[in-house]
């Protein structure tokens, strides 16, 4: 097939590369523009862009696909589809009438369980058992169009937004190879609105640990959190990043500190407690809690998050 594909983060550009292994005609390479990245807030080119790039393909980094000019260059590609995951603009009308085949989209949940923005995220936070891969065909709404293949991806207890993000990539590069090979013999599959949830996009301060919440709630928004935002809380005002907890046993007021030593940085919840087990304090890197307290230490009864 000749492919349009449009992306920009590493999880597209798995698929990207599936695609082309495959042997598919890529003729254009969407991508968002070039952002500031680093300490140095230099221009850096998207992961998509990257692989594109080395690749040999033609990329295109409009900021918006609504001009005249953008359309026109999509148009005179030809494509027979139009392959998005991730690309992080929306797509008009104009631009999902114009292949043969119309768009499809690569979504990180099983729809219409998770629509939206961060479905990886939320799908940990909410304590699911099972995510996975969507491949659906694109329409004006939200992650609304037709199903044409799902692919399911269990949830680990140890995954973080990373891990999950890493098998979830590597099960849509496969899934768009597969779906792409049965072309005529698609048989799209009307999602059920009235199942829908929405994926809402994450903020830092959502991130902020509510220590009134049960143990095992704080210890997936941990993990959900790793590694953007980051999970945190104060410790005497300062933000305290935590990467890495487990539920522990133990009862005291929310954000009492039940344990600090060299075996257990324990911190009391509304039900259980949370061992912290790597930390980065404020200007600094992250390290293990037995590092944290041996430069900083704490004593039991001692309250965070205030």
């Amino acid at each position: 097939m000749r492919i349009i594909f449009a992306g920009t983060p590493p999880f597209a550009a798995a698929a990207l590369n599936a695609l082309a292994e495959a042997g598919h005609a890529i003729v254009l390479v969407l991508t968002q523009p070039d952002r500031p990245a680093g300490r140095g807030m230099k221009l850096t080119p998207s992961a998509v862009k990257q692989a594109a790039l080395a690749r040999g393909l033609p990329v295109y980094q409009p900021a918006s696909l609504r001009t005249p000019e953008a359309q026109a260059e999509l148009a005179a590609a030809a494509a027979d589809v139009l392959v998005v995951a991730a690309y992080g603009l929306i797509l008009p009308q104009a631009v999902l009438d114009l292949p043969r085949f119309g768009c499809l989209n690569i979504h990180a949940s099983l729809l219409p369980r998770w629509r939206g923005a961060a479905p990886i995220q939320r799908a940990i936070l909410a304590g699911d058992r099972e995510t996975g891969i969507t491949i659906m065909q694109m329409d004006a709404g939200l992650d609304t169009g037709a199903i044409l293949t799902k692919t399911p991806v269990p949830i680990r207890e140890t995954d973080t937004a990373a891990s999950l993000h890493d098998a979830l990539a590597t099960a849509g590069a496969t899934a768009i190879v597969a779906a792409l090979g049965k072309a005529p013999a698609w048989v799209p599959q009307a999602q059920d609105d009235a199942a829908a949830t929405y994926a809402a996009k994450l903020s830092k301060d959502e991130a902020k640990l509510d220590w009134s919440q049960p143990a095992d709630t704080l210890a997936r928004a941990v993990r959900a959190y790793n590694p953007a935002p980051g999970a945190w809380t104060l410790l005497e005002g300062v933000p305290l990043k935590i990467w890495s907890a487990q539920v522990v046993a133990g009862t005291g007021k929310p954000g009492e500190v039940l344990h600090a030593d060299a075996e257990q940085l324990a911190i009391a919840c509304g039900e259980g407690a949370l061992a912290l087990l790597e930390v980065q304090p404020a200007g600094s890197k992250r390290m293990s809690a037995a590092a944290f307290l041996a430069g900083r230490p704490l004593s039991p009864g001692f309250r965070l998050g205030i």
